[in-house]
């Protein structure tokens, strides 16, 4: 089993290159992040041409977050905002050579204009996206951490990514948002694994590491081999305050899944 370091999370007590050395230093096969925005891009290539990690993917902007702000996707009248930050995110992936753009949907009221502008935005940065063969990911995100979030179920994505039948858009399968949301994860894995482009884990209830909480990581990471998955898995967590390294105990003992 291969694991992948969200620099959203990890190691964020340092510049992001200096996060990627840390992260190859720590054993992790690849890595991910969340707004690197603030970083030079050439000097992330240049981090991760020198460990050879892979950078999965990235979110795009959310907004104002001091303003309630947790993305921009689904929210009516912000169209313009929406797909400057899907541009600027598509651009910054292409720069750095990431996989992936997960598109934050926001919150909404859940309504009619809220579903039409995520699935317009959405159509959007597949669109952009596919020529620079960057994949799309829309991620459910549950309700007690994000009031209000527009995508909160797995059903929901699975309706929106039918309706738009775009081959670069795929589901982010965070098992402890989908926990907290849903439960009965290896079933749900298994039905949705066809439209899976990433995995992440986190311990429930707490988002700590993924070797304590209510999900048994280990059971569950192997049924996800055993049914064909083989990429890296995401480790986006908070770490214990005596910092990342110190939280990283699981990491070998779940290599061997």
């Amino acid at each position: 089993m291969r694991f992948s370091a969200n620099l959203g999370f990890l190691f964020t007590d340092r510049p992001l290159p200096d996060a990627i050395h840390a992260a190859h230093a720590a054993g992790f096969d690849a890595v991910e992040c969340h707004f690197p925005y603030d970083s030079d891009p050439g000097a992330v290539r240049a981090a991760l041409d020198v460990t050879g990690l892979p950078m999965l993917g990235l979110n795009t902007w959310p907004g104002d977050r001091d303003a309630g702000d947790f993305g921009l996707a689904a929210v009516p009248r912000r169209e313009a905002e929406a797909r400057s930050v899907i541009a600027q995110a598509v651009e910054y992936a292409q720069a750095i050579g990431a996989g992936a753009v997960h598109v934050m949907a926001g919150r909404s009221d859940g309504g009619t204009a809220a579903e039409a502008a995520f699935r317009a935005n959405l159509a959007h940065a597949c669109d952009l996206a596919a020529p620079h063969g960057i994949e799309i990911l829309i991620e459910p995100i549950n309700q007690r951490d994000v009031p209000g979030y527009h995508l909160s179920h797995s059903a929901h994505a699975t309706e929106v990514i039918a309706a738009l039948d775009r081959p670069n858009l795929a589901l982010m399968f965070d098992c402890y948002h989908l926990q907290i949301m849903e439960g009965d994860l290896a079933s749900r894995f298994e039905a949705l694994l066809p439209l899976i482009g990433h995995v992440q884990i986190a311990g429930v209830p707490d988002r700590g590491a993924p070797d304590r909480g209510e999900v048994d990581y280990r059971w569950l990471l192997a049924r996800m081999a055993d049914l064909g998955w083989d990429r890296p898995i995401g480790a986006e967590y908070r770490p214990a305050p005596e910092g990342t390294e110190a939280s990283l105990g699981w990491l070998d003992h779940f290599r061997g899944l």
